[in-house]
């Protein structure tokens, strides 16, 4: 299974949205936009689960599609970077 990212997303796209739009590829598993923690806003991408034959003829048909007129970026999601756990070193006294 391949995670897809989906960036450049009009600010109307809900997950229902994603789903119908790559199910005309194939099976869908997942999707999901993100969206921002305090306002509760798209972020503007989103990500979706396919089978990777199926990602692989979504991301090469549905890339540069556009989409309530913003022209969609797709391709095959990196995996994220671990965040570190914030400041500084030993922790000893100066």
């Amino acid at each position: 299974m391949k995670r897809i990212y989906v960036g450049n997303l009009p600010w109307s796209a809900d997950e229902a949205t994603l789903r119908d739009l790559f199910a005309t590829v194939g099976e869908v598993h997942s999707s999901a936009v993100i969206s921002d923690r305090e306002t509760g806003r798209s972020r503007g991408f989103g990500f979706i689960e396919m089978d990777d034959s199926d990602a692989d003829k979504a991301i090469s048909q549905l890339n540069g599609r556009e989409l309530d007129g913003r022209a969609l970026r797709i391709n095959e999601a990196r995996e994220r970077n671990e965040r570190g756990g914030g400041g500084g070193g030993g922790g000893g006294r100066w």
